[in-house]
């Protein structure tokens, strides 16, 4: 089950993008290993398979980072937060004219009029682990789009960024109990079938984290579904490929303390004009994992 917040930090304002001369190859990086799988060791502590919207589990987030061109809105208008057939979808939609936009900056800053909405929801005061094992079913069709930016990724419970809900949630990106780490993020102007996973590294201030120094860069056919997943090892922080370790991140295991929330979010992320009219992340499941002791 989840627990409350005795906890620490992490945050998103930070999911801001790799250029592409700063991604690095879409390759592993070194021999592809098999992570501990043995079923004893784990124990399912939270599963959601999308038979419905349960918001036990989640909430739609509304607010406004990284310069987004989209404006979140909630509750399935215009189809960007739908769930059917046992998978959730989270689109971007071009509107073809500009709407009014009610996302604020956690400046308080309001977004400009937009054409283009999006769904994003997280599981904040709903579902927050500390460690263990997170991974999301999911698959990206048409990857490659100029300004496509889905992502799966996980931020501290005490973020200071709406939704405000209790009173310990003061504390700003990076710092600890407002971490963040990006499990499958496509930045599209990489190309096609890549993402990137990474730990955001902390660099001891308000907004200070760099997205660049621990960043592993992973080609993979996205139109495909697949299990993304962040797993502590020790003092470690593995992320792995359909169960198979990409990317052993050494001593951010220990960076990240805190209780941590999902989120599955659909951004755009440049001023290129959409060549559809809509773009999916299609998300089959989300676990949480504990470890148990032998």
């Amino acid at each position: 089950m989840s627990t409350r917040k005795p906890r620490w930090i992490f945050s998103l304002s930070g999911a801001v993008l790799c250029a592409v001369a700063s991604c690095g190859s879409p390759e592993p990086e070194g021999p592809v290993t098999t992570a501990r799988s043995m079923a004893e060791e784990w124990e399912v502590d939270f599963f959601d398979d999308f038979d419905h919207f349960d918001p036990e589990n989640w909430q739609d987030q509304l607010l406004w980072v990284n310069d987004e061109d989209q404006c979140y809105v909630r509750d399935n208008l215009h189809a960007t937060r739908e769930v059917s057939d046992g998978t959730l979808r989270l689109r971007v939609v071009d509107l073809g004219e500009p709407v009014e936009c009610d996302n604020l900056s956690k400046f308080g800053k309001q977004h400009p009029p937009t054409r283009y909405v999006a769904g994003r929801i997280t599981s904040k005061n709903r579902q927050e682990f500390v460690k263990g094992r997170w991974t999301a079913r999911l698959r990206v069709p048409d990857s490659g789009q100029a300004g496509m930016f889905p992502a799966w990724w996980l931020l501290g419970a005490r973020n200071n960024e709406p939704p405000i809900e209790e009173e310990d949630e003061n504390v700003c990106w990076p710092m600890t109990g407002s971490g963040e780490i990006d499990i499958f993020e496509h930045h599209s102007d990489g190309g096609p079938d890549h993402y990137a996973a990474r730990a955001i590294k902390n660099l001891g201030y308000c907004g200070g984290g760099d997205w660049q120094q621990l960043m592993h860069v992973q080609a993979a056919t996205l139109a495909d579904y697949h299990e993304y997943a962040a797993e502590w090892d020790g003092s470690d922080l593995l992320f792995l490929l359909d169960g198979k370790v990409i990317h052993r991140s050494e001593g951010q295991g220990d960076q990240f303390p805190e209780l941590l929330f999902a989120v599955l979010n659909f951004a755009k992320i440049n001023p290129s004009p959409m060549r559809v009219e809509s773009w999916t992340m299609e998300v089959d499941w989300v676990k949480h994992e504990r470890r148990v002791e032998p």
